[in-house]
């Protein structure tokens, strides 16, 4: 299988995925058809137009590629048809979530190498591609972004993204590089969610805060 056919298998999959966990939480807030149609785009697509904008690759595949609006719309469809059984999954959107940001970190990666960027600029595109659809997702739902709350997030799309890269920097690709680095990725975002892994917080402690002084 060559690059560019690898790379469309895993964008238009984690394209699927993130589409899936963003049609869920729309549907979750009541939102209507549009609504939900909006939001399971902007998850999906998101990421990924961000990075065809740094990369130069105009327009944006997100947008110029039909395909991606209907593996978005199918996603929807899929919810909307069979919501029941995706409800009984355990914590559907959060387990989508870690499935498209494994897809993405090494499908966003694997662009920017293939748009003949370095190793740093590639790392850095593979993490925006996969977190930055969860971050419109929670804007637009008017919730906290998860990368700016304690939870192992951007670090695990990181690390998807260094080892792909990696394996293409020192020349060990393979076929199971990047089905190694999706593992990485998704097992530290769900396990990370089953077990209290966390980043460290540096709340002020409330026994030793200061009130301001008077003005």
């Amino acid at each position: 299988m060559n690059g560019h056919t690898l790379f469309t298998l895993l964008d238009l999959t984690g394209t699927f995925a993130f589409a899936l966990s963003g049609a869920v939480a729309a549907k979750q807030r009541n939102l209507d058809l549009f609504g939900i149609v909006v939001i399971a785009y902007s998850v999906a697509c998101g990421g990924g137009i961000v990075r065809d904008l740094c990369i130069g690759a105009i327009p944006p595949a997100g947008l110029a590629n039909w395909r991606y609006l209907v593996v978005a719309l199918a996603a929807v469809l899929v919810t909307l048809g069979a919501y029941s059984q995706v409800q009984r999954l355990n914590q559907p959107v959060l387990l989508f979530d870690a499935v498209g940001l494994g897809l993405f970190a090494v499908s966003g990666a694997q662009k920017a190498l293939l748009y003949g960027h370095n190793a740093e600029v590639a790392i850095l595109l593979g993490t925006t591609t996969a977190v930055g659809g969860g971050v419109i997702r929670d804007v637009l739902l008017t919730r906290v972004p998860v990368i700016l709350q304690r939870e192992i997030y951007a670090s695990a799309a990181l690390a998807g993204a260094v080892i792909e890269v990696g394996a293409e920097t020192i020349g060990w690709a393979t076929d199971w590089s990047p089905w190694l680095a999706m593992a990485v990725c998704f097992g530290l975002r769900y396990f990370s969610l089953q077990y209290p892994w966390h980043l460290p917080t540096y709340a002020e402690d409330s026994t030793t805060a200061r009130d301001p002084p008077a003005q």
